[in-house]
């Protein structure tokens, strides 16, 4: 696959440095600002306030528009895939399905994978595919948007670089990230969904985030 140039969730992650690691509380990453409130008491303090996932209308697999609304009070792991992918895809959504059958049970974790192929992937396309891998449940929204919409918000909100590219073997490039999102829309992680100890460490980290305390 043709190398990316932006790696801005990469650059943000370094930027943050190994500092920000902790063993009970995972860090936030993405842009935040120093905001001066009044608590109760009318006492002023500074409170920070971080990027947070933007809310959004997609098609998902059954024809139905789904919003941020679906995963409210929800972790969930979101990625960028496409169905006809034969490079990096199939390999990340075995190790994603992996996470999935370990938290299937748990109504407080969900997954959301969009296409980035605006053109073939249709609500359709995308049904054929979670039933060929076998996770056509609302646990796992598969969602269509077109082109502005998905790609603006992969690489402002998510912090992953997609675009589309004849040149590329299968017509489209991306990274290969599983972003980790709060029940507060922050994300909280990015793992490289190619790489089986990274997914091993996103599944540890799904749970210390289920356990943790705001």
């Amino acid at each position: 696959m043709k190398k990316i140039v932006r790696y801005t969730l990469v650059a943000s992650l370094i930027a943050l440095g190994t500092s920000c690691k902790q063993e009970k509380k995972l860090p936030i990453y993405g842009d935040r600002e120093a905001k001066i409130i009044k608590d109760a008491s009318g006492n002023e303090k500074i409170d920070t306030i971080y990027k947070t996932i933007p809310d959004f209308k997609f098609l998902n697999q059954d024809s139905i528009e789904i919003t941020q609304n679906t995963f409210k009070n929800k972790v969930y792991v979101a990625d960028f895939f496409f169905t006809s992918c034969s490079t990096i895809c199939p390999t990340m959504h075995r190790h994603m399905k992996t996470i999935y059958e370990k938290f299937k049970s748990n109504p407080e974790v969900m997954f959301l994978s969009h296409t980035i192929d605006f053109k073939y992937d249709k609500p359709s396309v995308l049904k054929k595919y979670a039933q060929k891998l076998g996770v056509d449940v609302p646990q796992w929204q598969f969602v269509w948007g077109n082109k502005e919409e998905v790609y603006k918000i992969a690489e402002k909100d998510y912090l992953v670089a997609v675009q589309e590219d004849n040149t590329a073997t299968d017509g489209y490039i991306h990274q290969g990230w599983l972003v980790l999102i709060d029940k507060y829309k922050r994300i909280r992680g990015a793992y490289d969904g190619t790489k089986p100890e990274e997914v091993e460490k996103l599944k540890n980290d799904i749970s210390i985030l289920l356990a943790e305390k705001e």
